[in-house]
């Protein structure tokens, strides 16, 4: 137990921080009444290891010098100085009376005494104490707001100490400033907690004492009924917010991680895996807890590591039966090492990926030019159910019959559409036309008519209504099949990969994302920003409205919007079920009779019309459907439409 100078010395070498944040704890526990916080949140910043705070102030006393054998159950107790407490506390109240007239000369002289010995620490017990002198002047002047104040002050100030004492176990002088603070008027509430916290502190030293002798005998958590442990929670029931027991818990934890710390330096993982558990069960979560479990993967990791390389080299190497015999060897040495998931990942999508992984995000260089491809992301393989079942609200004949796809072969779609930027670059480096300036025009958008209408001056570089685009990351649009095409063309030329328009199977599969409702997101209007999609709450330039939208949706944009500007699907993929439709391989069919099962585009030689799919930004619901299909002539140009590309791997 320190001394008395001890404790002031400590109380005097404190941090800003710590003083804040443990003054404000102490208050919260004790006296809840005086401050209206949470009190899930007082046992955090209790249990916090903070650093010696500053002495109080103007108190003019010292902790008693009786020792107390509790205080070394756990790390040292500090405390906040009494007028941090007193600041946080002190608050002008709403109780105070309204004040009519000025204080006397006789009042005021009252009220200087009584603030010079509220500033000396004479706090209250006779009567040149702050307590009785403040009274004194409202037993003048009743209404006097600066006695009131002062009053209320002292009152808090008792109470701030009295809780700092409790804390530390003087109860001595605890119950010095109680018999004072009962002299207070309006400090009835306050006396009872304290009262009853004397009470709780009576009962828990012995208990705490019992548990810091056990702790220095290494009984920190056996034998069952005789350990440091057991008796710091009994404390904890009596007393849920102890902040000796907490401390001294988290002694208990550290000598339970130390244990795994000497495990795991002999190999022996398990036991220091069984240590972890037990630590985990003391106090999840901790700092010390999570420093630990890091020092221990560490150790496994550095075990493994050489390993782990070996497998790499094997894989890189083409021999995938010796990588996945070191695999099963890193497994059973450090089943949780990073990068073993990964190994074993890249072991099966070295079969069905190319080496790549589904969800990865890539992009292609140009082998004979300064340039990459659109980013990509690799597509899952897997089988689904394409077309709308027979009960889907709005689905047509075209959509039928539902039919079973299985997707074998591993594939990539870009991320999103296709942007001006993107299409603008082919333009430039390959000298294509693009059908609307070589034959002129496209369908946009009329903002007076709210339809589309024919642009003879429209052309890619034009947005959804005609105007010229200015901003390179709005997907582009009034293009027909054939410009589409002649991209992916040439991304292949240009890589030496096989890009193409996905097929109608696939385009399906990737827009659904492995879900089976009626939009990837689920069945109805979404409850978030998913999509650039016709919603309610959308507005046009003049003020136009959707006559047919998602109720009680909206998304900010009345046409495309910049790509990637909402959530991705499942699959990782943007804007795939809204801002614009998008070309696909398939020629137009009337049905799905004798379409084909294995994903691949459905071609007849010489057709003409072409399948359009996915919602765009003025589809109505139906139309945004992840089963929804349409026709469109391989020549037209649309303020509506666009595409993105796919790459074979």
């Amino acid at each position: 137990m320190p001394s008395k100078e001890t404790v002031q010395r400590q109380r005097a070498l404190g941090g800003a921080l710590g003083v804040v944040m443990l003054g404000m704890a102490l208050v919260y526990h004790f006296f809840p009444r005086v401050f209206h916080v949470d009190p899930t949140r007082v046992q955090t910043q209790r249990a916090m290891n903070l650093g010696p705070a500053a002495a109080p102030l103007g108190t003019g006393r010292a902790p008693a010098s009786t020792a107390q054998a509790e205080l070394d159950a756990g790390p040292p107790v500090t405390l906040a100085p009494t007028d941090v407490i007193v600041a946080r506390m002190s608050r002008k109240n709403e109780s105070l009376p309204e004040q009519k007239s000025a204080d006397t000369p006789e009042v005021e002289a009252l009220l200087d005494k009584a603030t010079k010995a509220l500033r000396n620490g004479q706090l209250a017990g006779d009567k040149d104490g702050a307590a009785a002198l403040f009274a004194e002047a409202l037993k003048l002047k009743p209404d006097s707001r600066a006695a009131a104040q002062g009053l209320y002050e002292v009152r808090a100030r008792l109470v701030a100490e009295i809780g700092q004492d409790i804390l530390v176990g003087d109860e001595e002088s605890a119950k010095d400033l109680l018999d004072a603070l009962k002299s207070v008027p309006d400090s009835k509430d306050d006396v009872a907690q304290a009262e009853a916290r004397l009470k709780t502190l009576a009962q828990v030293r012995p208990m705490l004492a019992q548990a810091a002798a056990l702790l220095q005998q290494g009984k920190v958590d056996a034998p069952k009924g005789g350990n440091a442990l057991e008796l710091y929670r009994q404390v904890q029931q009596l007393d849920a917010e102890n902040a000796v027991a907490a401390q001294g818990i988290v002694q208990v934890q550290r000598a339970v991680l130390d244990r795994a710390l000497a495990a795991v330096a002999s190999n022996d993982f398990k036991g220091a895996g069984d240590a972890l558990t037990e630590a985990a069960t003391i106090l999840p979560g901790s700092p010390a807890l999570q420093d630990v479990q890091g020092r221990v993967d560490g150790i496994r990791h550095q075990r493994a590591a050489n390993l782990l390389a070996q497998a790499r080299s094997a894989l890189d190497g083409g021999d995938q039966a010796l990588a996945l015999q070191l695999a099963e060897q890193v497994k059973e040495l450090a089943p949780d090492l990073q990068g073993l998931a990964d190994l074993q990942e890249r072991l099966t999508n070295a079969r069905l990926y190319a080496s790549y992984k589904p969800g990865q995000v890539f992009a292609d260089r140009y082998v004979d030019l300064p340039g990459q491809t659109p980013s990509m992301v690799v597509i899952p393989t897997g089988s689904f159910s394409m077309g709308a079942p027979d009960g889907e609200e709005g689905h047509a004949g075209a959509e039928t019959p539902q039919h079973q796809v299985a997707i074998g072969k591993g594939f990539a779609l870009s991320r999103a559409e296709i942007t001006i930027g993107q299409f603008r670059e082919f333009v430039r480096a390959s000298g294509y036309q693009p059908d609307s300036q070589k034959l002129g025009g496209a369908s946009v958008y009329d903002e007076r008519s709210g339809a589309l209408r024919d642009d003879p001056d429209a052309t890619w570089q034009s947005d959804y209504a005609g105007r010229a685009a200015t901003d390179e990351r709005l997907p582009v649009v009034n293009i027909s099949w054939n410009d589409a095409k002649a991209y992916v063309d040439w991304l292949s030329q240009r890589t030496g990969k096989r890009y193409r328009l996905p097929s109608e199977a696939e385009f399906e599969y990737a827009l659904r994302g492995g879900t089976t409702t009626k939009y990837w997101w689920g069945n109805g209007t979404p409850t978030r920003k998913v999509e650039n999609l016709t919603g309610a709450g959308d507005r046009s330039q003049s003020g136009r409205r959707w006559s047919n939208a998602f109720e009680k949706y909206r998304d900010g944009y009345w046409g495309p919007a910049p790509v990637m500007s909402f959530e991705a699907n499942p699959y990782g993929l943007f804007d795939i079920d809204g801002n614009v439709s998008e070309w696909v391989m398939d020629c137009w069919h009337d049905s799905y009779v004798r379409a084909p099962t294995d994903g691949s585009a459905w071609v007849n030689p010489g057709c003409s019309t072409r399948v359009v799919r996915g919602g765009s930004w003025g589809s109505s619901p139906d139309q945004v459907r992840s089963a929804y299909r349409q026709g469109a002539d391989g020549n037209v140009r649309s303020g509506r439409v666009g595409f993105r590309v796919l790459r074979e791997l």
